[in-house]
């Protein structure tokens, strides 16, 4: 990555991992004031997509800010990786904006974390994609392998939910909705995810080819 984005990369990192500390310290706030301690809280917290996804939103940019020194940094700083992370976090929030953001009303710092959690750190995210990831090795096959992470998730989320009845969204509520509308619930999810990742892929070749035709323009003397 160009040196000159590793401010840029750099200061999205250390927002985004205060915001995922400020949610995690709010999560065992409200944990600990209904009595159920501070490991419910955490646990809780790890359930979430949303948090998930932010965690490799900030390891990418801080693999970025530090540059390719060890196997994870080098590792997130994959295109493939980096636009797999970019499908996911703008799920995040199309899905909370969207959809779930009138089911509550935050108060606070959860005001913030919130925001900054499911708007700030989308955009800061998407656009360091779009300025500073390269994407000549971006391929259409590719999409089918980042719905590895999100089917993952709603495996995870499944047997979370029958160990503990407790699910993070109220489109995977099995106990109130079922297991077959759960399913078909996820299957349009799925197809967002695919839908968000091949328009990426074609972002991604429209602006190598226009970078292509950029360099290959002759010098005006």
């Amino acid at each position: 990555m160009p040196n000159r984005y590793r401010p840029f990369a750099a200061a999205a990192a250390v927002l985004g991992w205060l915001a995922l500390a400020l949610q995690l310290s709010l999560s065992i706030q409200l944990t600990v004031a209904n009595g159920q301690g501070a490991l419910a809280g955490a646990w809780i917290y790890i359930g979430y997509f949303t948090i998930l996804t932010n965690m490799l939103t900030a390891l990418a940019l801080t693999a970025a800010a530090r540059g390719p020194h060890g196997a994870v940094s080098r590792f997130f700083a994959r295109p493939d990786v980096h636009t797999a992370i970019a499908m996911s976090i703008a799920i995040v929030a199309a899905i909370y904006n969207l959809l779930l953001r009138q089911l509550w009303q935050p108060h606070g710092w959860q005001i913030v974390a919130d925001n900054i959690l499911h708007v700030v750190m989308p955009t800061l995210f998407l656009l360091y994609w779009w300025l500073a990831v390269p994407k000549a090795t971006l391929r259409w096959p590719q999409v089918i392998v980042w719905q590895t992470y999100p089917a993952a998730y709603f495996a995870y989320a499944l047997i979370r939910g029958a160990v503990n009845h407790w699910y993070p969204y109220p489109f995977l509520n099995v106990g109130t909705l079922g297991y077959l509308h759960v399913l078909v619930n996820a299957c349009a999810v799925l197809l967002a995810f695919v839908a968000i990742a091949l328009l990426l892929v074609a972002l991604a070749r429209w602006q190598v080819r226009r970078s292509s035709k950029t360099a290959a323009l002759p010098a005006q003397s």
